[in-house]
């Protein structure tokens, strides 16, 4: 399965033409299955502008697969552990969300389509499979 981030999920919504969301349109397309993380839900939703966009962007989510990790106790302990080895090895993750998305990549062993320097960090200290290009 492949997961879609929030960083390819906001350029498809606002237009945007990037390697990541050419690729998840070319995979609506052709009816590839892919679900997104739950995190990435509220993520989505708090870019809201305005009511309007609020009912819209709900509406949108409403009709996707949405995963979440099996146990979440699991997956923050995880998802700490990768910000912890990051920071240990120099590398910057700036967002303790996409730490919980790796993680939950990482237990399903999917694929994450993302345009995130956070993830190329991630998949340098874990074995995160990834598609950004």
């Amino acid at each position: 399965m492949i997961l879609v981030d929030t960083s390819v999920l906001i350029d498809v919504l606002r237009a945007r033409r990037t390697g990541p969301s050419d690729r998840l349109r070319e995979m609506v397309r052709q009816d590839t299955p892919y679900a997104i993380p739950l995190p990435c839900l509220q993520e989505v939703l708090q870019g809201a502008r305005d009511e309007t966009d609020w009912q819209a962007l709900k509406r949108f989510l409403a009709g996707e697969e949405i995963v979440q990790p099996r146990d979440w106790r699991a997956a923050a302990g995880e998802a700490a552990r990768i910000f912890y080895d990051c920071r240990r090895r120099g590398l910057t993750v700036r967002s303790s969300v996409d730490c919980l998305i790796a993680a939950i990549a990482l237990e399903r062993n999917d694929i994450l389509l993302h345009d995130d320097d956070d993830f190329d960090a991630i998949a340098r200290i874990r074995p995160l499979r990834s598609l950004r290009r």
